[in-house]
């Protein structure tokens, strides 16, 4: 990125047992019903965000499978997101939690409109987004009581906390560079149209598959979702 050359930087390389699965991830998609979409220079989050975009417009209810914070932000009425984070879920028993926008609010503490200003403030290690030395309930705070950063940093003189004040007044060129960095892109063409996005599984090539890697529990729910759609083992409905 040319306003911050190591972003990302700190990343950690694949776990080497992951990548022979690669290849076979990107077979087995299309199997179950899904789309495999990527452009070149173009980040996932990005292009994920374009489609719930798209899709609201659509009135196409989104659910978002990702830990991805920039993704939060698109959180609303017809977004939502999937996580397995345990510091997400109700209770030890549930496997998964959908986070609307109550969920989101209070995990973050402000609406996710107002998540990309809080990350302009705290940073992004995941992504090596540098921080100004404060935490996310200050940042939060912060953004709350002026409404936005762009309040924030046009009020910084009013801030109480003289500390909190100086970094800020010290680090308002590395916030504005921040807030353009954790900015979704969400301009781009798609694509494959919304259409073209429906799961339609190919059930006999998916047990084939699923036999041959030995997925039991798996493959009997797969069988019984085909049982139930009306398709045989060989293609040929029932």
């Amino acid at each position: 990125m040319e306003l911050q050359p190591a972003y990302k930087e700190t990343r950690k390389e694949m776990p080497t047992p992951m990548i022979p699965q690669l290849d076979f991830i990107q077979k087995l998609t299309p199997l179950l019903g899904f789309r495999n979409i990527a452009l070149a220079n173009t980040e996932a989050d990005d292009l994920m965000g374009c489609y719930a975009l798209a899709a609201c417009k659509q009135r196409v209810e989104v659910v978002l499978a990702t830990n991805d914070k920039d993704l939060f932000q698109l959180v609303g009425p017809s977004v939502k997101v999937y996580t397995t984070a345990k510091a997400d879920l109700s209770s030890p028993k549930d496997q998964f939690a959908l986070l609307g926008e109550p969920e989101v609010t209070t995990k973050w503490d402000v609406p996710p409109k107002l998540i990309g200003d809080v990350l302009a403030l705290t940073g992004d290690s995941v992504d090596n987004i540098p921080g100004i030395g404060l935490g996310r309930k200050t940042a939060a705070a912060l953004i709350l009581e002026y409404g936005s950063l762009e309040s924030l940093l046009a009020n910084i003189d009013k801030v109480k906390n003289q500390r909190t004040r100086e970094k800020l007044v010290n680090a308002r060129d590395q916030i504005l560079q921040n807030r353009k960095m954790v900015e979704l892109d969400c301009d781009m063409k798609l694509p494959l149209k919304i259409e073209e996005l429906r799961i339609k599984p190919d059930y006999p090539k998916l047990l084939a598959a699923l036999e041959k890697c030995e997925f039991k529990s798996l493959l009997q729910e797969v069988r019984d979702e085909a049982m139930s759609a009306g398709v045989g083992a060989q293609g040929s409905l029932l």
